[in-house]
């Protein structure tokens, strides 16, 4: 193999596991770090520069930071990264003052943001700074979109929610709600010089042909629709008996809210097995505690009606069987039809998108999905003057993804507004600094020990099922807070190893705990992964190959198994090991400086 280039910004980015798997790429190594110390402030301001709702996203995000966690290659649980984000805006300080204050200097360009949620709210805040006049208009009361919408205050609290909407709104954003946008040409033929789109998956799916929809159709309600109305407070109580179809974070949402307002027996029935459901974990579990019976591998057959009343559903019982490549298959068990009785039925079996209001004939292309023709890259389609983020561009996903494409929007927005190639994107800011304090001691410490995860503690299940706006987690405390940003392993402290350096003295190998280091003699990359102390087996991480040592050797290191404990750095009697601190900060539109270009060719 070739030696490693370390100086792709993307290499020790991809070893910050956490981060690399954050679709905003939060410098999360950080920010825990700064909790660790007590620095709530500059912890939540990390987070806002990334993912711009530290203090919604810490309740809500669906966390996929944390399955890559590699806390896991010690224990099972991985750090609650989550929730500590919670803990740094819970204990903020004013954060107002290191933002951006208006009023901000006009650049003289003007935008429309068509839907008020988290993609649209995201290129406000990135493209306002820059001088840009943004217009943002949505059908409901405030900003938030589906955030405001679709997600229970049990959940999510309405001032936490308020506050980071707010944050950017008083950046000088010119707001229309109660205002449904009927046509995307009349708008670009508002005068605005580009126009973004975030109107989410607004249609939640509907089940038209099952027999007896349009029988019972009043007591039949489409998921996502419902929450809003309970949000919105159109909607007060629902019948003692509740069935609602899914199995996503949509249904939890459903079932959940449906036992606050009234619901005794409530049951979550889904198609596919329990463990397969879409729904995060730890929705299922708060659901399981809330008693919610969830009855899996059942496939709704018809709304049963009596006298013109709902009076439940019939279903059939399959179970699922798997070819050799794993694509599953739901068969019949041949057991008798199971019918539930219900007086409510909520549909919560996903959702698609709905432009009714763009017309075809703006040189705005759409797929045979209905989809709208979107560059993966810039987020513009084919009508140069419109990009789409969120939901809205490649259906849908979750609030942390709608924050990384407004990212990447307002970038293509502001080059495309200075006349310049959207894809002439500037690169990542990137540092790499040394954290030896002497000569074998640094400043963070990685000790690896067996700490298991710490418990989110929660209110009274009696308390929060009588009132629909009592937030049922409580969030840690912030010694609890301490400990478990402990947990975290630094991922983002690298080990640099500098080969002019290194005696070949083989004392990194010995200390090693996960056997991670081998010097070895080069080969190709299948053989040499077979060839190291411990065999590489996980191809989706690199190896880093130094250049050729004075033995005619190489080291190797498996980047998948190192805990980042320093040990080698510690033990190297040469400083041929080193830990550096790797910081990746993705380029926001408001961080880029006029005249542009950025990059140099």
């Amino acid at each position: 193999m070739k030696p490693t280039n370390t100086k792709d910004p993307e290499y020790y980015h991809k070893v910050v596991d956490c981060q690399y798997a954050c679709p905003a790429h939060t410098p999360v190594p950080e920010y825990i770090r700064l909790i660790a110390a007590e620095r709530f402030t500059e912890a939540y301001m990390v987070n806002w520069e990334s993912n711009v709702f530290p203090g919604v996203l810490g309740r809500t995000c669906d966390r996929p930071c944390e399955p890559a966690c590699r806390r896991v290659r010690v224990e099972e649980e991985p750090v609650a990264i989550c929730r500590l984000k919670r803990v740094a805006a819970d204990n903020k300080g004013d954060v107002k003052q290191h933002m951006p204050q208006g009023p901000l200097p006009s650049n003289g360009k003007k935008i429309a943001l068509i839907g008020g949620g988290p993609a649209s709210l995201t290129v406000a805040r990135d493209l306002a700074p820059l001088g840009y006049e943004i217009h943002l208009f949505d059908e409901q009361k405030a900003g938030g979109g589906m955030m405001r919408s679709q997600i229970p205050s049990f959940r999510l609290p309405e001032e936490v929610l308020n506050e980071e909407v707010n944050f950017i709104l008083d950046l000088g954003i010119h707001t229309q709600f109660l205002t449904y946008v009927k046509s995307l040409k009349d708008v670009l033929e508002g005068g605005y010089d580009a126009v973004f789109v975030g109107t989410g998956a607004p249609k939640g799916r509907d089940l038209p042909k099952l027999p007896g929809r349009k029988e019972a159709d009043k007591n039949i309600h489409i998921g996502i629709e419902w929450l809003a109305g309970v949000a919105f407070e159109h909607t007060k109580s629902i019948a003692q008996k509740v069935i609602v179809l899914g199995g996503g974070n949509t249904a939890m949402d459903c079932c959940r809210t449906s036992r606050r307002l009234g619901g005794k027996e409530v049951k979550v029935v889904v198609r596919s097995p329990f463990d397969e459901m879409k729904a995060s974990p730890w929705e299922k579990e708060d659901a399981l505690h809330e008693d919610i019976n969830i009855i899996d591998n059942h496939v709704p057959l018809s709304f049963e009606v009596k006298d013109g009343k709902l009076i439940g559903m019939k279903f059939q019982k399959v179970k699922p069987v798997y070819d050799e490549n794993g694509k599953r298959q739901l068969l019949p068990t041949e057991e008798d039809d199971v019918f539930i009785e219900a007086d409510e039925v909520l549909i919560a079996i996903g959702q698609e998108n709905s432009f009714p209001w763009i017309e075809r004939n703006i040189g705005l292309e759409f797929d045979q999905w209905g989809m709208p023709v979107v560059d993966e890259t810039t987020f513009q389609s084919t009508n140069p003057k419109v990009f789409f983020g969120g939901d809205s561009a490649f259906g849908p996903k979750n609030v942390i993804t709608a924050v990384a494409h407004g990212h990447h929007a307002a970038v293509s927005i502001h080059l495309f507004c200075e006349g310049l190639d959207v894809y002439d994107r500037p690169s990542p800011y990137t540092n790499l600094v040394s954290q030896k304090m002497g000569i074998h001691e640094w400043s963070y410490d990685s000790s690896v020990a067996i700490d298991q995860r710490y418990i989110v503690p929660q209110a009274k299940k009696s308390q929060t099922l009588k009132d629909r706006k009592k937030e049922v987690e409580l969030g840690f405390d912030i010694a609890t807070a301490y400990k478990e940003t402990q947990r975290c392993l630094n991922c983002d402290a690298q080990t640099v190893f500098t080969e002019d350096r290194c005696i070949e003295c083989d004392a990194c190998m010995d200390v090693c705990p996960t056997s991670c280091i081998t010097f070895t003699v080069n080969a190709e990359e299948p053989e040499l992964r077979q060839n190291l102390l411990v065999p590489a087996e996980n191809l989706t991480q690199d190896l880093l190959v130094s250049k050729e040592l004075k033995t005619g050797r190489v080291m190797v290191k498996d980047e998948d198994v190192c805990l980042h404990c320093g040990l080698c750095a510690e033990r190297c009697p040469t400083s041929a090991w080193d830990m550096q601190k790797f910081l990746y900060n993705t380029t926001k539109a408001n961080q880029m400086i006029t005249p542009l270009p950025l990059i140099e060719k």
